[in-house]
């Protein structure tokens, strides 16, 4: 059995996060599982949540998608500590991890395999009934999609599971062939996944963007062939002297800013193809004709990880998948503060965790 009460993070309006310490720990139903978590990653969007993105909290074009109170955190994962009557398949002890969208299962999105665009859209951490991994105790629903996790597993590589489930999702979409020179602008978390999943499509070109130095290094570990920095260079003009002019094949936006949107249109070819990944924390503004009447360009958007989760565990225990120094912060929820403010990057970390 577990306690009654827990450490949580909660989130009860806008700007209004605090820590509880005697939070009522969710309840086991028949079709449930609980788990203990072992940690909890931050992500960008656990940030622009915070900071009061429009995209979460509405605005005067879109409602608010949030529900609070909640607790924030879908890149989570633990071990098995109760179970409902109903479910079967798993033992208490196991060590499980979920997809961050809990679907319905009755919408024609879910009928027809496409769960991950459930129309409902309930996502772990930033709805009161689904509530996420910044707590001691978190509760899987009977429509999650369960996945196990390596028990020999090193829990800095085990969170990357989520997060690295969203870049192959991403790079499955840009659809990349050998013949590809590929930009991936961004060399964050999730721009590091699509970089050493990308790597193992084998592209003509494997070129990163990123402004910040370090990144790029890891960048080249990770298995970039060129890097540039575009605040110290002119990438556009640089992608076209590398590709006697046209421009590059494919474009992966993975920064959520709307200067790489404007530097992604100008960088691609003539019937390229562009990937938007990101969460934008303000509207982005481009000419639509470049998409259009001048360039005829395949537009596509990607979203959270469907069907990735085992190819990216297999993946990332084998090696195939690079993960050394993307974590290497570890905070208790009583430093959650710090721990935000680590998540920024501004201290030189790709991704941070929450630890219990």
């Amino acid at each position: 059995m577990y306690p009654k009460t827990m450490k949580a993070l909660v989130a009860y309006g806008l700007g209004d996060y605090r820590l509880e310490t005697a939070y009522p720990a969710p309840e086991c139903g028949p079709d449930d599982i609980i788990i203990k978590t072992e940690g909890c990653g931050i992500c960008a969007g656990d940030l622009k949540c915070q900071l009061g993105a429009p995209k979460f909290w509405g605005d005067e074009t879109q409602p608010s998608w949030v529900k609070p109170p909640f607790i924030p955190g879908h890149e989570f994962l633990g071990k098995i500590v109760a179970m409902g009557e109903n479910v079967t398949g798993y033992r208490l002890g196991d060590r499980i991890t979920a997809d961050q969208i809990v679907p319905c299962g009755k919408c024609r999105f879910c009928k027809d395999g496409h769960y991950w665009m459930c129309q409902p859209h309930n996502i772990f951490g930033f709805q009161s009934e689904n509530n996420g991994g910044m707590a001691e105790y978190v509760r899987y629903p009977k429509t999650a999609v369960i996945h196990r996790v390596p028990e020999d597993m090193p829990l800095e590589k085990a969170l990357l599971i989520e997060p690295y489930s969203c870049s192959k999702h991403c790079i499955d979409r840009a659809q990349i062939g050998c013949d590809d020179v590929v930009v991936i602008s961004g060399a964050g978390t999730l721009g590091l996944g699509m970089i050493t999943y990308a790597r193992l499509k084998n592209p003509k070109l494997l070129i990163v963007l990123d402004m910040v130095d370090s990144r790029l290094e890891k960048a080249k570990e990770f298995g970039a062939d060129l890097v540039m920095n575009p605040g110290r260079q002119n990438v556009v003009e640089e992608i076209q002297k590398l590709t006697d002019g046209y421009g590059c094949d494919i474009y992966v936006e993975a920064t959520g800013h709307p200067q790489s949107v404007l530097q992604g249109l100008s960088a691609v070819r003539k019937l390229g193809r562009f990937v938007e990944f990101s969460v934008f924390g303000e509207p982005t503004t481009a000419d639509w004709s470049i998409i259009g009447d001048s360039k005829e360009l395949d537009l596509l958007g990607s979203h959270l990880s469907p069907y990735c989760y085992p190819f990216v565990t297999d993946n990332i225990a084998s090696g195939k998948l690079k993960t050394d120094g993307v974590i290497k912060s570890f905070f208790p929820v009583e430093e959650w503060e710090k721990a935000f403010e680590y998540a920024t990057g501004k201290h030189g970390d790709f991704k941070v965790a929450i630890t219990f």
